[in-house]
């Protein structure tokens, strides 16, 4: 009985079987140690652990806690820079850029600058965007983080603070709560925001803490957002929000048209929004 073709070929010859195997495998290409620096460090950005304006820690100490040389962290940065993830600080250091940070030249800002009511819609959405935060907050917050929000309630509370601060206080417990949302687009995004609103609205929010009567209003209103947080009170926290929120933006309805900053101070508004 002949042999089939199929049964006489016999087993493929090994070159081919190794070629066939081949096919499964990549090459792993070789990683230098600043590439590995660079997503460890990005890694703690789009996870929130360095957050926007932020600064990092000089080039030496950062080597250290790295354990690289502060050649490696050098090229790291670098690369980060040309991404636009970080910037250098003038007189030194490099800080973490919010998502789109263009130094206030960004398509938005100018939207921003051409209208009053582009001012005030924003400052609507922004508002969302922390009633948004309040709940989170309450939900999935650490205790750590909502020790943080209790840090700055007690500083805000202080009997005689000085007025020229209370605005401040202001940006430190809404900055707190936005860190215990555990959201790291959330930061970027208010980031970017508050820095064209605090830029427009600083003046007349210094002039709302210095009104004894809406900074009592204010206080209360910070209380029982912070207090919800606490419970774990998600609901809660978001209705507190809403309800603090509401009376700012109602100033700001209220209030005289800000004036516009001149088109030359844009490049400004992130240096000065915090």
């Amino acid at each position: 009985m002949p042999v089939s073709a199929a049964a006489d070929s016999g087993p493929l010859p090994m070159s081919k079987l190794n070629t066939a195997q081949d096919l499964k495998f990549h090459e792993i290409p070789r990683e230098r140690i600043a590439d590995r620096v660079e997503q460890e460090l990005l890694r703690m950005i789009a996870a929130g652990d360095l957050l926007p304006d932020e600064r990092l820690p000089g080039e030496r100490r950062l080597a250290e806690m790295m354990n690289v040389s502060r050649v490696t962290i050098r090229t790291a940065l670098r690369h980060l820079k040309s991404q636009g993830f970080v910037a250098a600080v003038q007189g030194g250091g490099t800080r973490v850029l919010a998502a789109d940070d263009e130094n206030g030249t960004s398509a938005l800002t100018q939207l921003v600058l051409d209208s009053h009511q582009n001012l005030h819609d924003l400052a609507e959405l922004h508002a969302g965007l922390e009633v948004w935060a309040a709940r989170r907050a309450a939900e999935r917050g650490t205790d750590e983080r909502i020790a943080e929000i209790e840090d700055a309630m007690a500083i805000m509370s202080r009997p005689g603070r000085d007025e020229s601060l209370k605005a401040q206080d202001d940006q430190r417990l809404h900055q707190a709560i936005g860190k215990a949302s555990g959201s790291a687009i959330y930061m970027h995004l208010i980031s970017m925001l508050s820095s064209i609103l605090v830029e427009m609205f600083t003046n007349h929010l210094y002039t709302l803490y210095i009104d004894p009567t809406q900074d009592r209003i204010f206080l209360k209103q910070h209380r029982a957002i912070v207090k919800a947080i606490k419970a774990r009170d998600g609901d809660m926290a978001a209705r507190a929000m809403a309800e603090h929120l509401q009376t700012v933006l109602s100033n700001y309805r209220n209030a005289p048209e800000v004036e516009m900053p001149p088109k030359a101070s844009r490049g400004d508004v992130r240096s000065n929004a915090r």
